[in-house]
């Protein structure tokens, strides 16, 4: 039923977004990417999607600080495929300070881009899917949607609103065909995290496998990272019929890190 569908991935020319967005294409779905990253690499890594999926790819280099690039980049996918059936919010940066030092400029970017972006799509994207009375958003969260850790109070402030946005949409489209679902990741193995890891065994002068089992996962109990293929299947659940009623809800995907 999804293919001939077209699929937004915010943040998806790389890591977590690529994954979903590439589990999209698999399924039949058109696919719209963003994200910075070299021009050349981007336009290689839809190519290559697209060939490999039969679908088309596309791309758009919308700035998710800017509402008026966001508002256009939904409709430019609208005008192309006629439609944006599955909207996936992904797009996310970091940083970690106290909150005494921490940088306003970072706290301003950091909300526009994990928080506010995600509104701006949902508000363009919503009255097509209202029309055809179908529709998926999926908002990537985190376990910090849930639950704090220190040092990261922009990151945090933003996922919880994330958690709250999607419970507000989804209690608006409830009598349509169109849900909204937070997926709450713990930490997942990302080209970012393997940076964060050797960054740390240097600093710290211990083995990777000690820095990923003592630093990187001491809050996720199982002690394994959340597979970014584990992430995709999860949406492309949320986006079959099996995944009709679940609306409003915060999915922890986190190694029980949030069941303490």
């Amino acid at each position: 039923m999804l293919k001939g569908k077209t699929a937004l991935v915010t943040g998806s020319t790389s890591g977590i977004g690529l994954g979903i967005a590439s589990g999209l294409a698999e399924a039949g779905l058109n696919v719209v990417l963003n994200g910075f990253g070299d021009a050349q690499q981007i336009e290689t890594l839809r190519a290559g999607l697209a060939q490999r999926t039969g679908v088309q790819v596309t791309y758009s280099a919308a700035d998710m600080t800017r509402p008026d690039e966001i508002t256009r980049m939904v409709e430019e996918a609208e005008s192309r495929f006629g439609s944006i059936d599955v909207l996936v919010n992904n797009a996310g940066i970091q940083h970690v300070s106290p909150v005494e030092a921490f940088p306003v400029e970072k706290w301003e970017q950091i909300l526009a881009i994990n928080l506010s972006s995600n509104f701006y799509t949902i508000r363009a994207a919503l009255p097509g899917m209202k029309r055809r009375n179908w529709g998926r958003i999926i908002n990537i969260a985190s376990a910090h949607g849930l639950v704090a850790s220190p040092f990261k109070a922009a990151y945090v402030a933003a996922k919880h609103g994330v958690v709250g946005l999607t419970k507000t949409v989804a209690l608006e489209v409830a009598e349509t065909g169109i849900t909204c679902v937070a997926i709450c990741p713990g930490y997942v193995r990302t080209p970012l995290v393997d940076n964060q890891i050797r960054d740390q065994a240097k600093a710290h002068g211990k083995p990777e496998a000690e820095v990923i089992r003592d630093i990187i996962l001491a809050a996720q109990p199982n002690k394994r990272f959340v597979e970014i293929q584990e992430l995709s299947d999860l949406v492309l659940f949320l986006c079959s019929p099996a995944g009709a009623s679940v609306s409003g809800s915060a999915l922890q995907i986190d190694g029980a890190w949030t069941a303490r």
